[in-house]
């Protein structure tokens, strides 16, 4: 596992920008070339022992981060937790797990059939948080996940790695607002996830977020070549709470919009 918590997330970010060419587009953009600080990084998994959040977590914890929140989205049957750090200034960690036994029979024995083949050993290694897929997945397979689950199908797709970076818009000198960062992407040709509204949330639950739909990437399967959604950029500003501080937490309403910035276009 890593011992640099800086040097981690530089690679996070360099295998994220390989599946999200147009993230850095949008640093040029926003960062005007100054540097961009990261509010937080999402990964996906699911919930069966070998991978769960806490196997993925143990790689941060290794680093100092500590869980801080815990999530549950009813309709994509997901558990999420969040961590951070004692250092401020280092990223959220947002990690969340598809409920594999509330889907069909058919949709479990795929998973568990995806997850035996990855080998122990990976599972601590250094660069298991942006090693991608693990097992060999048939483009058939593919569609019968996306049939049920969206976020099975990425994740059996994509494997472990960030699947979106976050803007914060507290720390970007030249914009106010998150309708300012809004409309400077979309003035730059950028498409945005406009489910349940282009924002989500609000100052009043202390969080308002946005994103931009997911590149679309040509990703290899066992028997051919398919062009899928990759991942994504997130914006987030944040307000503080009665004390003065900023909210670090997270909304489970906002977040469950935002899980569909990777919906494969039907």
């Amino acid at each position: 596992m890593h011992t640099d918590v800086n040097q981690m997330f530089a690679t996070l970010w360099q295998d994220y920008i390989q599946m999200t060419p147009s993230a850095a587009r949008v640093h040029k953009l926003l960062g005007k070339g100054k540097p961009i600080i990261n509010d937080h990084i999402a990964l996906r998994t699911f919930n069966l022992p070998k991978v769960n959040i806490g196997v993925l977590a143990a790689h941060f914890e290794a680093l100092g981060y500590k869980a801080c929140g815990d999530y549950y989205f009813e309709s994509k049957k997901l558990n999420a937790k969040h961590f951070e750090h004692p250092d401020l200034t280092q990223p959220k960690v947002f990690i969340s797990e598809l409920i594999v036994e509330e889907f069909s029979p058919k949709l479990q024995a795929m998973v568990a059939d995806l997850v035996a083949q990855i080998d122990e050993a990976a599972l601590t290694a250094d660069n298991f948080l942006y090693s991608g897929r693990h097992w060999q997945l048939d483009s058939t397979t593919y569609r019968k996940l996306l049939k049920e689950s969206e976020y099975a199908a990425w994740v059996a797709a994509i494997g472990y790695r960030a699947n979106h970076f976050t803007v914060s818009i507290n720390h970007l000198p030249d914009f106010g607002s998150i309708e300012a960062v809004n409309q400077a992407l979309k003035d730059g040709g950028f498409v945005l996830n406009s489910s349940g509204g282009e924002i989500k949330g609000s100052p009043k639950v202390l969080l308002e977020q946005s994103s931009t739909m997911a590149d679309q990437i040509e990703v290899a399967f066992s028997d051919t070549v398919l062009t899928i959604p990759s991942c994504f950029y997130e914006f987030a500003l944040r307000y503080p709470k009665a004390d003065g501080e900023l909210y670090t937490g997270f909304v489970a309403a906002s977040a469950d919009k935002i899980f569909e910035s990777t919906d494969v276009a039907r």
